[in-house]
Formats: structure tokens, sequence, C-alpha cells
């Protein structure tokens, strides 16, 4: 027997997020302009589910349907992005959300993320797998090329292998997903060879280091060069790129993608992403028409986009706040923060309030418990019930426990300071939250705290750590953890051993780079494997829960607020929450401030 895959089994489970998602549309009704959400929601079939958690009066997500809307072709755009992205290699360079928001128009993925949470094939028109989730087979569409010409065939897929084997970020997800061979069996007929089950494969190939599809031959003769040339299947041609200052792609005319109507896409000629770090400048550079796309991931900026659109600004917010959630993480391999003793202390003396508020996110964001949303099939009260609550004087005991013992960790003499380097991004409103953080821990007289920003890629490749087996050479560094992904896509490769050390001792193959705290337990890890041995959500679900039950009592992370995120756009942009896969189902719309700007178009 066959089985498909594990986003056909949960739709209807899965789409509850959408569902609670729905309660902010961009339709102006008095409930949905000022942010409320009621206590229940109702389902496809008008039955009524109450929401897993308590949600932020101000957490508005914009609704994501379908559009009888025929759209035009032709214009061009200039988007503000948050960050300069780290590269254009989707196996190499790690990509956040400002990343994913360029990447996908060079490179078209393998599958996508549906608007019920499901995942549908996007190169593949489908994929299934044997009964025990260890081969999964798919099916390429026929008569795709890549941007020089070359055709996609199965052998793409199968020479893409051996570069995401060294890649990285794509060694991480092959590991976490624990893919082992893929093979063209076919002309068009791709086989994936796993080592142990994953019920969740397909949302690996949904994402940039594995899904998507890029020129392997080229990669691998010149990786470096890549940068400069990016090959692709997608609807954009790469131009140029001035680092810091912009990057330019414009409209393919051989693309293979129609829409429902069969007008050849993109829509739009010609797409300009600037890096514009400064939330404030990036708006401006929206409201004066400098830019006509804004993305941000800031409930500050959200805060005053809002305020210019209710005093007459022409412009439009597609908001989305999911399971990404701020705070930031211990390097749990550098002491002092090897100590539970530390890491509890400094969490219990995080005031996640005044951080949301410094943020300006007061009434938008609530404070994170877990890498999970409240909205989130995957919430749980229990571990939200588990994690530590903002108690200075316990904090202050925990760590004078610590800096009491005359076997600390650091070192430093019984009684002196913990030592801790604070870093962040150059960002206001991050700074400012910071500072919140830092008054707070050196309020302890305890904690000798230094301050220290640098930019997005620097602040990555700190955490990294590659010079140095991927240890990192951060010690508290804020940090946005999760996504509305499969789960394991990001906990696997979070928390699976983070040095050859550790992963030999664990029986893995090879440590995971993208474990920025170096965080590891047993028992989560093999909750995780467990995870993906099964396609059955409630069993998933309790395994996930004691995951996340466990990261309430070993605290390698420590939270803000969950993340309210969106692309602000000039009022005639179109098309963000109504994009559709190439089978006609309606896709996930625009999660994160990730925009699919194949379908986007500018309304004459």
């Amino acid at each position: 027997m066959t089985k498909r895959s594990l986003y056909r089994l949960f739709a209807l489970l899965l789409a509850f997020t959408l569902v609670a998602a729905a309660c902010g549309s961009d339709d102006g009704d008095d409930a949905e302009a000022s942010g409320e959400s009621s206590e229940t929601e109702t389902d496809g079939d008008g039955e009524t589910e109450t929401s897993a958690g308590e949600e932020a009066e101000g957490d508005v997500d914009t609704e994501v349907a379908a559009s009888d809307a025929v759209a035009t072709q032709g214009g061009e755009i200039a988007i503000g992005l948050e960050a300069e992205i780290v590269g254009m290699r989707p196996w190499e360079d790690t990509c956040g959300s400002p990343c994913m928001n360029v990447l996908p128009t060079i490179y078209d993925k393998l599958m996508e993320t549906t608007s019920d949470g499901t995942y549908e094939g996007w190169l593949l028109e489908d994929i299934s797998s044997n009964e025990d989730f260890t081969i999964w087979t798919g099916n390429l569409r026929s008569g795709i090329s890549f941007h020089d010409g070359t055709p996609l065939t199965a052998q793409t897929i199968a020479d893409m292998f051996p570069v995401q084997q060294t890649g990285t970020t794509s060694a991480g997800q092959v590991t976490a997903s624990n893919l082992i061979g893929v093979e063209a069996t076919g002309e068009l007929e791709v086989t994936y060879t796993l080592s142990a089950s994953n019920s969740a494969f397909p949302a690996y190939l949904s994402r940039a280091p594995l899904g998507m599809v890029f020129e392997p031959s080229l990669a691998a003769s010149d990786p470096d060069g890549y940068n400069d040339n990016p090959i692709g299947t997608g609807p954009f041609l790469f131009v140029s790129r001035d680092l810091d200052n912009e990057t330019i792609v414009e409209r393919n005319p051989d693309y293979w993608g129609v829409d429902a109507n069969g007008t050849q896409l993109p829509y739009l000629d010609r797409i300009s992403f600037r890096p514009i770090p400064d939330e404030g400048t990036r708006l401006d550079s929206l409201l004066s028409g400098t830019t006509q796309v804004m993305h941000t991931l800031r409930q500050g900026t959200i805060r005053d986009a809002r305020v210019a659109i209710e005093e007459g600004s022409e412009i439009f917010l597609f908001e989305f706040q999911g399971n990404n959630v701020g705070g930031g993480m211990f390097n749990v391999l550098v002491p002092p923060f090897d100590d539970i003793r530390v890491r509890r202390g400094l969490t219990q003396m995080n005031s996640q309030e005044n951080v949301i508020e410094a943020l300006g996110g007061t009434g938008i964001s609530l404070p994170g418990t877990q890498w999970f949303s409240p909205d989130s099939p995957w919430y749980s009260e229990a571990a939200a019930a588990a994690w530590p609550q903002f108690d200075f004087e316990a904090g202050v005991a925990s760590l004078q426990e610590y800096i009491d013992d005359p076997e600390r960790s650091d070192g430093k003499a019984v009684g002196e300071p913990i030592d801790t380097e604070l870093s962040c991004p150059p960002d206001p409103t991050l700074i400012a939250a910071m500072q919140v953080l830092e008054q707070t821990w050196s309020g302890s007289e305890l904690v000798n705290v230094e301050l220290t920003n640098y930019d997005q890629q620097t602040h990555i490749d700190y955490a990294l750590g590659s010079d140095n087996g991927f240890v990192g050479q951060h010690t508290t560094h804020c940090w946005r953890v999760a996504s509305d992904e499969d789960p394991s896509t990001f906990l696997n490769p979070a928390l699976a051993p983070p040095t050859a050390e550790i992963a030999e001792a664990a029986g893995v193959p090879a440590p995971s780079p993208l474990n920025w705290s170096n965080y590891f337990n047993a028992d989560v890890f093999a909750n995780l494997v467990a995870a993906v041995q099964t396609d059955d959500f409630d069993a998933r679900y309790a395994l996930y829960e004691e995951v996340m039950l466990q990261l309430a009592e070993d605290l390698p992370i420590w939270f803000s607020g969950h993340t309210a995120t969106a692309l602000g756009v000039r009022d005639d942009i179109m098309g963000l929450n109504s994009w559709e896969l190439p089978n006609g189902t309606l896709g996930a719309g625009h999660p994160n401030a990730e925009g699919r700007w194949s379908m986007a178009w500018i309304a004459q």
C-alpha cells in the first residue's frame, strides 16, 4: 500500500491554523479593523473549534483568499528589505525572511505550501511514499528549462544532491531529513532514499536548502562564482547584485508557469530588492514612493504603518503573525551558559512585557513560551504553563547559587559577577529591547553585560562560528526561531547534535550547523526522530509537546514575543494573498513577510 504524504493526512487539522489566521482581513469591517478576535472559529464544515491559546488583541492576519480579479502584466517595483541577504546559493547561504523574498524569484521549489497548511507540488507534479516513509518518489513537470536553456530532468535533481551534502545550510537539512540518496529512476521520476522514516519529508522540499532547484554542474564547478551568476528555473532572471545596495531581477520570457486564465507568468517586468536596515527609513521609503513594497518583522513598524493608513496614506498591510517568535539564545557550550542555574536566572530576569513594549509590540504580540504560536495546532498549554515567568528575585537567587559555587564553570572566583556579551543587529527597536534586558540583568549586580551590534549577516556568521567547529563565538545572542512549516523542518536541525563529537556519541552521521545554541538533549532528539516516524497527528503532537516541556526546563533560549510580520505595499499592488499553485490550489499567502512575486501584479 502506498501512503500519500503527511500533508494530505493533516489537511483538516492544519487548516485550523489558517482559520484562526482569518480573524483579520482586508475588507475593513469594524471587528477586523480593530484587531478584535473571537474565542472560537468556524471550520470549513461549519463546526466550531476553540482556539488553541489566547492571542493579542492586535494580532491581525490578512485573509488568504482566491480572487476573481484579472491580473494585468507589466510594470516594475522596488522592495525594501530589512537586511541584505547572505548570498544567492540556496544550498550554502542561510536563508531568512529577506532571502525568501529574493531567491524564489530565481529558483523554483519542488513543493509549495497551500492555504490549508498542506504541501503540494510546484516543480513536482506529485510525490508519494512507501509504507514506512523511507522511500519517496516524485514526478517532475515536463518542458521546464533553466535560464541558460538546460532542460530540467530527474538527473538534475540527482546531481544537486552531492552539492547539497556539503553545503553549509543544506548539509544540516540533509541530516535532519534522513536523506541519504537521490536517484533518477526515469526521465522525470526522482526517487529519494532515507536512512529512517520521515513522514514530513515533502516539507523539506518546500524550503531553500533542499527544495530550491539550481543548475548543479555550475554550482559544483564554481560555487563561489554562483553568487555572481545564479541560475534557476524561476520566473525572473538575475540581472545584478550591488551588495548592500540593490539586487535586480527581470522577467523570464520563457517561464513555464501560467495562471488560471492561461496568461504566462510572471506579471511584473522587473523587481529591485533594496536592503534598508533602518525600520523608519524603510517605512518612509514606502510612504514617499521611493519603494512600492516594504518588508518588516517588527511590531513597532507595523504599528507606525497602521497609524499612517489611519491618517490617509495610500498603502496596505499584508499582515501575518505565526510561529516565528523572537527572543535570544544562550551558547550552552560556552561557560557560564553551560550551567542551567545561569540560564534559568537570566530567563527569570527577562521582563517579556517590557521587552515587547520596547519593540513597539504591546497589544500586537503576546509573550512567547514555546516555538509555536497560540493559534498553531501544535501549541501546548502545558508548555505555556511550564515556561518560567518573570521573577527577578528568583532569578537573582539562581544566579547567586552559581556565583557562590567554588566549582563554577567560568573559572572566576567565588562571588564575582558573570560576564556576557549581549549581541543584536543595530535596529533601534532591537537596541531598545536589548537595553531593557541589559538594565535588568545588570541591575542584579551579578552580571557584567557588554552590548554589541552587528549587521544581520555578521550577526548570523558570528553565531555560526564555522571557524571553530560551529560552536560559535557568541554568548547571549538575540534571535528569532521557528516558522509555519512542519515542525520537523526547524526543530530537527536546530536541536540536532551541534558538534562532530556530540554527533558521533549520538550515532548521528554529521553535526548540524543550524543548531545555533549548541544545545543537545538525547531525549529531545529521540522525540524529534520519533515524530517523523508516524503520520498520526496526536502522536506527533504529544512528542512535540514533550520537546517544548524539556526546553522550558533546560532553557537554551529565551523568548520575548511572537513576531508580527507584514508586507507594506502601495495600495495598487495585488496578488500576494491570492496566488495559486500550478494545479490551481490556493497558496499560503504571505507567511513571515515572504511574498510570492511570480503572481504579484499592479492594478491599472
